[in-house]
Formats: structure tokens, sequence, C-alpha cells
């Protein structure tokens, strides 16, 4: 379950669809969505370079 809520909100179709309409929150949202891309990135770079040694 908690699985399936952490791809619903990294969907890309979710990304633009319609949300709050406060927009601090929204920009927010964004800004948590980029770090976790950029975590996740980070990640399999890791990996890669972990395995190629």
């Amino acid at each position: 379950m908690f699985l399936k809520r952490v791809l619903h909100y990294l969907d890309p179709r979710s990304l633009f669809g319609k949300s709050d309409p406060n927009s601090s929150l929204r920009f927010m949202h964004g800004i948590n969505r980029i770090s976790i891309f950029l975590f996740l990135f980070c990640l399999v770079v890791m990996l890669v370079r972990a395995f190629t040694r």
C-alpha cells in the first residue's frame, strides 16, 4: 500500500493534473517530487558504480 501511494505521487500524469488551489503547496509538492527523483537517480548511479568496480 505504501509503495502504491509513492508510485501514484511520482506518476508524471498526476504531476500536471488538477491540484490544490494553494500555489505554495503546489510548489512544495513539485520540489518534493524533484528531490525524490534526484535521490533515486543518485542511488542508481551509486549502484552502477559499485557493480562496475
